[in-house]
């Protein structure tokens, strides 16, 4: 029983003693650097489609089954906004016509708007898989 209250009382006093003792922590800087790289990755890859390509919207400005319709709009779209790229699409029975690349639905439905003064039927805003290229900024 000796034995008992010695161990007992030699684990309160130890307890006491480590409760005192304070640890200092110091953080490599580096680890945050490492940290914004590994979600600034994270957010990439969200964003991402399984193809490679990033989630994100186009204008479409044409939906028939006329294909030589559907390529002369393409023309027109690409002389007349030569900064942005247009698509042609065909999802039986229908050729679409498609254009820009955009991951933020405002600027797409800021480009929407321009469209239609030109095209005043049927143009509007569709998620898409889009090319992007990100910027160091984002």
């Amino acid at each position: 029983m000796k034995h008992i209250v010695f161990l007992i009382a030699i684990l309160i006093a130890s307890s006491h003693l480590l409760a005192n003792d304070t640890i200092i922590v110091r953080k490599d800087p580096r680890l945050d650097v490492l940290s914004d790289k590994q979600a600034e990755i994270n957010k990439r890859t969200s964003m991402m489609t399984s193809s490679g390509l990033y989630k994100g919207y186009r204008i479409q400005i044409l939906s028939t089954t006329n294909r030589d319709q559907a390529n002369k709009v393409k023309s027109e779209v690409l002389s007349k906004f030569t900064d942005q790229k247009a698509y042609l699409t065909y999802n039986s029975p229908y050729f679409k016509v498609r254009i820009g690349n955009f991951i933020n639905r405002d600027d797409a439905e800021k480009f929407r708007q321009q469209l239609s003064k030109i095209y005043p039927q049927g143009v509007y805003v569709v998620e898409d898989a889009v090319e992007y290229t990100m910027n160091n900024d984002q």
